[in-house]
């Protein structure tokens, strides 16, 4: 891959997806796949203005062997390190950027169960800490490719033609062309704000979803909620973009208040396994039935998790012809998969679009779902029709034949 397009990227991802400025502490997760690349990237925040950036390194693998030999008991402690850590971020609040390249089959055949326990202790131990920083610190999160990444997309080609491949489809859902991919941005930024803004305007109540697949599907909104897109906003610290690639403009239903069937339009890649040709039913609001062509198991455990898990906590919308449809590649990853057409997400909902400040009960109190989960599947198709209803009874198509038609 040519260096100076990876450069680009990397820019792009400090300047408008961190939107790293002068004084910010910056922090960066990342794999062991592309440690050239994760110093293209420390170079251009500190280019940027960052006062320092500390680099978190992560293999997989590790988690497969605490996953085999360790009990629940110690997965689920939080160590008075890691304690120390959360509360320095609470407190000062760093910039994350972080560069995905895990394997989609990295915890295939790991212990399921074991998985959801492990999260179910843990996750109150830590769950006010990052209550503390929700909306309020500016992240990133980015795709390098990783080598079994890579042939998992690419398996008829030799690994170094895959990696090449994945970088390739990287960088051109990035937007990232050789032609300023920061000016790109800026011009993608301000479409998804236009669409955004026209959302809100309309003061929409409720969604009505139909396509030729089975779907059928209506939800409620919450009085007042704000949509999202593209460009966010953290109290204190400024624009940022958290997603590279994105396509959607989202918000936050109402939980509990949906009701009929949502045929998924692609497959779900979750812990390590892929749900194929499924649909999940709603009933007063709540998951009544799920069908699956392959790993139904998997899919009726996921939605059992906890109450939210049964529950809606994103509506987002995405034409079918985003750059990620038509590449007509499965990513086997969320952050590019979710964003080839629209999606719902089960799980916790974004209490940022109501208010940066409310408590999770309060939130909840509100309509905003809360949950230990937060699963996007796509249902987006080349004849989803969606409707909009407002507060005065009025209609509006949102979109028509998969596409935006506002």
């Amino acid at each position: 891959m040519e260096e100076k397009l990876l450069r680009e990227y990397a820019r792009l991802i400090a300047r408008i997806g961190g939107h790293v400025n002068k004084g910010d502490e910056v922090w960066i997760n990342a794999g062991l796949d592309q440690p050239e690349f994760v110093y293209m990237v420390v170079e251009e925040c500190y280019k940027a203005g960052a006062k320092f950036v500390d680099v978190k390194w992560d293999y997989e693998e590790m988690a497969r062997l605490h996953y085999k030999y360790a009990t629940v008991g110690e997965l689920s402690k939080v160590s008075p390190m890691a304690l120390a850590r959360l509360k320095y971020m609470v407190k000062k609040l760093p910039t994350m950027i972080h560069l995905i390249s895990d394997d989609p089959d990295g915890l295939k055949g790991v212990n399921q169960a074991k998985m959801a326990k492990t999260h179910m202790k843990r996750l109150p131990k830590i769950k006010k800490y990052r209550e503390a920083m929700d909306g309020k610190y500016k992240w990133c999160i980015a795709g390098v490719p990783g080598k079994a990444w890579a042939k998992k997309m690419f398996p008829e080609l030799s690994e170094e033609e895959a990696i090449e491949k994945l970088w390739e489809a990287i960088l051109k859902t990035s937007r990232v062309d050789g032609n300023d991919a920061i000016k790109n941005w800026e011009d993608h930024n301000a479409f998804l704000i236009k669409q955004r803004d026209k959302l809100k305007s309309l003061d929409l109540r409720k969604l009505y979803y139909k396509a030729s697949n089975g779907t059928n599907f209506e939800v409620e909104l919450i009085p007042g909620i704000n949509w999202g897109a593209g460009v966010e906003v953290a109290p204190n610290k400024g624009e940022f973009n958290p997603n590279i690639p994105t396509e959607e403009v989202f918000t936050s239903p109402y939980a509990g208040r949906c009701e009929g069937t949502l045929v998924a339009s692609k497959p779900l890649s979750y812990n390590g396994e892929l749900i194929e040709d499924f649909s999940i039913t709603f009933k007063n609001g709540k998951v009544s039935e799920v069908h699956a062509r392959k790993n139904q198991k998997l899919l009726e455990h996921m939605v059992s998790m906890d109450e939210g898990a049964a529950q809606l906590g994103e509506v987002a919308l995405v034409p079918y012809t985003s750059p990620i449809n038509l590449s007509g590649l499965l990513f086997y990853n969320t952050l590019y998969d979710e964003n080839a057409a629209c999606h719902v997400a089960l799980g916790i909902g974004f209490k940022e679009l109501l208010d940066v400040n409310l408590t999770t009960e309060a939130a909840k109190a509100k309509g905003i779902n809360d949950s230990m989960i937060h699963v996007d599947f796509m249902v987006g198709t080349k004849d989803l029709d969606i409707v909009g209803v407002d507060a005065k009874g009025n209609k509006h198509q949102i979109f028509k034949d998969g596409e935006w038609a506002i």
